[in-house]
């Protein structure tokens, strides 16, 4: 430097430059580097140093000068930024990108140079920058009053620069003519993440976070599946917070969901972790050799933006570096070597062993004391919450779109409004337009514009852009958040989406086949890989169920796509098929019925009923009701099955469907048998009434046999006793006269009930015996063995406590086996009295007990029995004292309905030597007024 130049003291600003990529650059250019290198010191020269700029050190591509000024040194860097923008190099490629840093410090030369710690701040802040990026320090920009003309400065936030301790402000200088985005600056934070920070706090997960945490711990590729919104990318940020530092390179956010182009991924990639293109190279080679040294977690988010091209990096990441781990997150995996495939569950929506609320609830909970101003929910809305989160199957955007819709509703509400789950769910979120030239989707849009000239594309279209805001909206609502996979689909995927939703829960491959006539695998195997179906895998097979928030998303897909009609239309022959086949054993032919087989079929038989009763066919849902004739008394729904027929009584007169009178007098019985065990015994005999006039114009003996085998129901009902027991004698002769018995079957059951009530115990042992093998004929009955409870409570009249004993466990055992759990109460009670009349009180207490509590959860009404159980009951009392049965009968009524079963059935034999008390003196029986209505008989 020449001793003429007048170096500046007090208040410095210094000036570091260099080329970004240097070494490079040179060896892409060769010999065409040298003339490169001198236009770049001319241009340098001329804007900087004929400034007031003095120039200290010109060192290959570096300059080091000092100013006088603050807002001199910014407008010099201004103007050579410029400079070279709009200079004209021989190619695109050789442009050099040229960093600058400033910084601002209290200095005096001495020996024509400084030693002052000043200037090696400056130099750190030019390590920070990138190429075509100017940066200064906090002094800098304290002291640079006025800016130079249409420039601003950016705040970056606090940096620790290499070497120094504490941190510095660093700022970024704006002007028109300089590139906006860059790369966070390169500096020596001590948390080496760029993680974003959560306004929300984080709710359960426990156990989810712990299995994921061990799987990035032993596997270089997880990847974390599932459908939009359940909480993937949540799940991995707070996971990856807590594993900082284990990476000693640092652990790196990266949103794909950002990228419009495929070739952008390793661009993304690379601005995050602080790179920028290199001329002449691809820039995923360039990212390589950056990992490949390095100990660092990458978390890549959203991947199915951008499946192939993140498959891509991934692989190449993995492959040039050991110590690098990736963690992505996206709604189908990539099918990597490697790869861990690890799919999130929704959250837990039942309560956990020790009482605790369910992550669903707890988050719902969380969510809407924000919704409220802090004031969480009353203790009574406790119940209606659980429905809520039930409904939404967990989803964690479903819950936290509900706790806003908790502002204006109360939770139940809110649950008796999810039948339209997205109308409700997205009511008041329509997404807004974000703004394009600041803030988040202005800093994107630069980053996209970047990247893509560094990489020689152009930069992206209107449309690219619209996806780009799509990526940020998606999670607005839930129409969104399906919508982003739902366009990614096929036109079979899509379709087969759509028909899905008319099953209501899982359902197997054969079904799926079924509903499409067609083989489904490869549909169904794009809409599992991409999480809008969940496949369960089972040792028979597996099946495939969709969110509900997602069923809903398809459902109305399917409305607007007109296919409604059709596919629900074949979900109800579907739901005929599988009634069919539960009456039928793998040979085709008839076998016992078990209600354990239509279980699993109530829901999908209830979707199909409420499509009958409003858009399909009610003669089709008529057939359907019939199937689940026993299903809904012995499971407690009466009252249920009778809304359904009065539903589909309306869309009969709604639509003048023809139905045949065989099937209306069918409906009308079934009817009939609701009622009377819902205790409207108006409505029973009035539905008797139409049954029977229906059958006999449809002039079907076998159907009237039936019919009329109920009509004593309604009488016994209402204490009519004798008028009950001619009408089942009347039904029994005239059956026997027209070759139709077995159709008479319920006729023979009451009349043996009627007997046993008045002490006619032979002529009912009689009776039963002589209907044994007409029962064991019929397989819709003989499950229930009804024979034998009857043979057994005449037993019990009797005294006879070893037939009693073996009557009732062969009944019990029995009932258990194929599902009738009110008749089992029934049983139960009976093997109580049989305890009672054995010497056991204590046993007999606990099944009266565990009788009367699973009786009061079917809602079940004793039946013609009632009176005798309490009469029992009140003797037990007297037996043991009020402490000791009430002590017994709560104990049982802890038992579930299996564990009951399971102490009954182990009652010992009783005793058969001489001194057994076989025979004994029983409790006469008392019988109810005749005034007095009890129920539908106990076999309606």
């Amino acid at each position: 430097m020449s001793p003429r130049i007048h170096l500046p003291s007090g208040w410095v600003t210094f000036v570091f430059t260099d080329i970004e990529g240097s070494t490079r650059l040179a060896q892409l250019l060769g010999p065409g580097y040298r003339p490169v290198l001198r236009e770049h010191r001319r241009l340098l020269r001329d804007t900087l140093a004929a400034t007031d700029g003095a120039e200290l050190l010109t060192e290959g591509d570096s300059f080091f000068l000092a100013f006088a000024d603050a807002t001199a040194a910014l407008t010099a860097c201004l103007t050579a930024q410029r400079a070279l923008t709009s200079h004209d190099w021989p190619t695109p490629e050789a442009a050099p990108r040229v960093r600058m840093g400033l910084h601002t410090g209290y200095a005096e030369p001495r020996d024509g140079e400084y030693a002052s710690p000043e200037v090696h701040r400056a130099a750190r802040v030019a390590a920070a920058a990138h190429g075509g990026q100017v940066l200064c320090s906090g002094s800098t920009a304290q002291h640079a009053d006025p800016l130079p003309a249409g420039a601003s400065l950016v705040d970056l936030g606090l940096h620790r620069l290499r070497g120094f301790d504490d941190r510095e402000r660093l700022f970024q200088l704006v002007a028109p003519g300089l590139a906006r985005a860059f790369p966070r600056p390169r500096t020596a934070d001590a948390v080496a993440h760029n993680l974003p920070t959560q306004v929300t706090s984080f709710v359960g997960r426990e156990a989810e976070r712990a299995e994921l945490a061990r799987l990035v711990d032993e596997h270089r590729l997880v990847t974390v599946l599932g459908a939009g919104g359940a909480g993937k990318t949540r799940l991995a940020v707070e996971l990856a917070s807590g594993i900082v530092e284990s990476h000693p390179d640092g652990v790196w956010f990266v949103d794909i969901a950002a990228v419009t182009d495929p070739g952008l991924v390793a661009f993304e990639i690379a601005a995050v972790l602080g790179l920028r293109p290199e001329p002449g190279r691809r820039m995923v080679d360039t990212l390589v050799e950056y990992a490949a040294g390095r100990r660092m977690l990458v978390l890549l988010d959203t991947c199915d933006a951008q499946p192939a091209a993140s498959a891509e990096v991934i692989s190449r990441l993995l492959a040039g570096g050991r110590g690098v781990r990736v963690l992505a997150t996206s709604r189908e995996s990539f099918g990597l070597p490697g790869e861990v495939v690890w799919r999130i569950p929704p959250l837990s929506v039942d309560p956990g062993p020790d009482g605790v609320e369910s992550d669903a609830v707890a988050l719902l909970l969380d969510r809407t004391v924000a919704a409220r101003g802090g004031r969480a929910p009353d203790p009574t809305e406790q119940a209606d919450l659980r429905r809520v989160v039930r409904r939404l199957d967990g989803v964690p955007l479903a819950i936290e779109l509900a706790a806003a819709r908790l502002r204006v509703l109360s939770a139940g509400q809110l649950a008796e409004r999810l039948d339209d789950m997205l109308g409700t769910l997205d009511a008041g979120r329509a997404a807004p337009e974000p703004p394009v030239e600041q803030g988040w989707a202005g800093n994107q849009q630069d980053t996209v514009d970047l990247v893509a000239a560094a990489a020689g594309t152009p930069p992206p279209s209107a449309a690219s852009r619209a996806v780009l805001r799509s990526a940020s909206e998606r999670h607005l609502t839930m129409q969104a958040t399906v919508t982003w996979s739902y366009r990614t689909l096929g036109a079979r995927s899509a379709r087969l989406l759509r028909w899905l939703a008319v099953f209501a829960g899982p359902v197997d491959l054969p079904t799926v086949q079924w509903l499409l006539d067609e083989d489904p695998l490869d549909p169904l195997s794009v809409l599992v890989d991409k999480s809008m179906v969940l496949a369960d895998p089972h040792a028979s097979g597996s099946t495939y169920r969709m969110l509900d928030p997602i069923r809903a998303y398809a459902a109305r897909r399917l409305v607007e796509a007109g296919e409604e009609q059709q596919a629900r239309n074949r979900h109800v022959a579907w739901s005929r098929h599988a009634l069919d086949r539960a009456h039928l054993g793998p040979d085709g032919r008839p076998v016992t019925l078990s209600l354990y087989a239509l279980d699993p079929l109530a829901g999908e038989l209830r979707a199909a009923l409420r499509w009958c009763a409003t858009g399909g066919s009610a003669r089709s849902g008529l057939l359907l009701a019939g199937g689940l004739d026993q299903w809904w008394r012995e499971r407690g729904l009466a009252r249920e099955g009778r809304l359904w027929l009065f539903r589909l009584y309306g869309r009969l007169a709604e639509t003048g469907e023809e139905v045949p009178e065989a099937e209306l007098a069918a409906a009308y019985h079934m009817h009939s048998l609701h009622a009377g065990a819902d205790g409207e015994f108006g409505e029973e005999l009035r539905y008797s009434q139409r049954a029977e006039a229906a059958a006999r114009q449809a002039g079907d003996l076998g159907l009237l046999a039936r019919v009329l085998a109920g009509r004593a129901a309604p009488l016994v009902d209402m204490g009519q006793f004798a008028e009950a027991e001619r009408v089942c004698r009347e039904v029994i002769d005239w059956a026997r006269q027209q070759d139709v018995t077995p159709d008479a079957l319920l006729a023979i059951y009451n009349l043996a009930e009627l007997l046993w009530r008045r002490g006619a115990l032979a002529e009912a042992a009689d009776l039963l015996g002589a209907a044994r093998p007409v029962e064991a004929a019929r397989p819709v009955e003989r499950g229930r063995r009804s024979v034998d409870m009857l043979l057994g409570m005449v037993a019990l009249a009797r005294g006879d406590l070893v037939a009693a004993h073996e009557h009732l466990l062969v009944a019990l055992r029995s009932r258990m086996s194929h599902g009738y759990l009110g008749r089992a109460c029934d049983t139960l009670n009976a093997i109580a009295v049989r305890c009672a009349l054995g010497g056991d009180p204590v046993t007999a207490a606990r099944l009266f007990g565990a009788a009367q509590a699973t009786r009061a959860n079917l809602r079940a009404t004793p039946g013609l029995y009632g009176p005798y159980w309490l009469a029992r009951q009140a003797e037990l009392r007297r037996v043991l004292g009020d402490a000791a049965f009430d002590t017994a009968y709560g104990e049982g009524g802890e038992l579930a309905l299996a564990e009951a079963a399971a102490l009954a059935l182990g009652v010992e034999h009783p005793d058969l030597a001489l001194d057994s008390p076989r025979f004994t003196t029983p409790t006469p029986i008392t019988p109810a007024p005749p005034a007095a209505p009890l129920s539908r008989p106990h076999h309606a």
